[in-house]
């Protein structure tokens, strides 16, 4: 399928999904991340929920992360220029969301992206060999490739694998892991 047929379907999909069965799915790919070779990082990457757009819930994996006690880095987006800003979330950081209902920092430590080691990638779907489609602005893939090539790129799903996404880019980054409440998937196979 195409980019924009497979857009149009997880968005369906994902509106389908109950306020708790989206919290039940989400717990279980929380603890299936716990089954990755990932943890001996310090600097993890983490988006917040869209809950408008019924996303995972990354609540408990930041409860995970703060509980191994990790720097964890989040995002504010440069709509302007089509980036993302890295802030280290702190216990002061004050989070609100942004005219697009995306929980991001106000402000706080700036962190490079050659900085972080491990960087959960949000999306709407993924195929067999890595390949995942957001919202179709490009800001992750940007910022995947400002990282330093050893970063560990974990997409978040809440359905498993397409066979294959038509239309992919040179400009799109793939994935090493994905995790869905049922298995994980590693593409560096």
């Amino acid at each position: 399928m195409n980019k924009a047929e497979l857009r149009k379907k997880y968005k369906k999909l994902r509106l389908a999904l109950s306020e708790e069965k989206i919290e039940e799915l989400s717990l279980k790919i929380a603890n299936n991340l716990l089954n990755l070779p990932v943890w001996e990082a310090s600097f993890y990457h983490l988006f917040l929920s869209i809950a408008e757009q019924k996303e995972v819930n990354t609540e408990f994996l930041l409860h995970i992360l703060q509980g191994k006690d990790k720097n964890i880095v989040l995002s504010k987006t440069d709509i302007k220029n089509n980036q993302l800003e890295h802030i280290l979330l702190t216990d002061s950081t004050v989070i609100r969301k942004n005219r697009w209902n995306i929980p991001e920092p106000e402000a706080g430590i700036p962190i490079t992206p050659q900085q972080i080691e491990v960087v959960f990638v949000p999306l709407l779907a993924f195929d067999e060999n890595g390949h995942r489609i957001g919202y179709g602005k490009g800001f992750y893939d940007n910022f995947l490739k400002e990282c330093n090539d050893n970063v560990v790129k974990i997409g978040l799903s809440f359905f498993n694998t397409e066979i294959e996404i038509t239309e992919i880019f040179s400009s799109d980054v793939p994935l090493d892991y994905c995790v869905t409440p049922t298995k994980i998937y590693d593409f560096n196979k």
